[in-house]
């Protein structure tokens, strides 16, 4: 079981990161993060597996192009409730 947590950076600049979950295969996150974006290209979602010892481990990302999320959800410039 893993100890996950999830950061959260825009175009290589974190912008949050979530609290660690405790011994679970399958955290559950429900937060908030709020920053202003100009001119923004991909944001990205990284998990680690937070480690009593050294560095953390890192387990998987996803990035995500603004674009192609605006592309998805319409010709709103907006992500606000996203």
């Amino acid at each position: 079981l893993l100890d996950p947590y999830v950061t959260v950076s825009v175009d290589q600049v974190r912008v949050g990161q979530t609290s660690t979950k405790q011994k679970t295969n399958k955290p559950t996150y429900n937060e908030e993060f709020s920053a202003t974006v100009t001119d923004g290209h991909q944001i990205e979602l990284s998990v680690f597996h937070d480690t009593p010892i050294g560095y953390d481990d890192f387990v998987a990302n996803c990035t995500l192009c603004f674009q192609d999320l605006l592309r998805s959800s319409g010709p709103s410039d907006s992500f606000e409730g996203w």
